[in-house]
This record gives structure tokens, sequence and C-alpha cells, in this order.
């Protein structure tokens, strides 16, 4: 039977969150940890992903930054994603060999 462990921080700044997801992922991979699932929700926060365009982005910096926007490059997939409070994220870090995929 697989297990997978799950944790709700709570609110989290994206790129702690990102650390975070790293360190998890490294365990993972050596076996030290099962698979693992985070929920969570980020501050205000504008995601640029490993497929995205910055032309996508329809605010400039100044604008982002008096706004309170937190704007993060990031090697997940997508294009511009908004995270939020109160938006609740799921973040799966999986062994796929495990669920033969």
């Amino acid at each position: 039977m697989l297990k997978c462990d799950w944790q709700q921080p709570g609110r989290m700044e994206y790129g702690r969150a990102f650390e975070l997801q790293q360190r998890l992922v490294a365990e993972r991979k050596a076996g030290e940890i099962p698979d693992q699932l985070l929920l969570l929700d980020h501050p205000h926060t504008i995601t640029l992903g490993r497929n995205g365009h910055m032309e996508n982005l329809l605010a400039s910096e100044e604008v982002l930054t008096r706004a309170g926007v937190a704007f993060y490059p990031t090697d997940r997939g997508g294009d511009i994603t908004y995270h939020g409070p109160g938006q609740m994220v799921g973040y799966p870090i999986v062994d796929l060999r495990e669920w033969k995929r």
C-alpha cells in the first residue's frame, strides 16, 4: 500500500514554500520520506512558469510592488499564475515509479 504524508503549514511566502518543496523532493528521491502533499496558501504572488512568457504579465514591476504582489520565476509548469490569500494550493511530491508511471 502506498503512503502519502500531508502537511498544512498555512500561509507561506512562495520562495520559502519552493525551498521546502526542493528539500522534500531531495528527501523523497533519497527514499528518506514517503510521498508528500503540501496544502497551503500564499500572500499575493504571481509566478512565471518555465513555459511562461513575460509579455503575458500585464502589470509592471512598479505596479506589482505598489500593490504588494510578489513575483517569482519558477521551474514549475504553467505561464503566469496568480496565488493569493485563501486560495488553497496543493503541491504533490511523489515518486511516480512507485505508481507504475
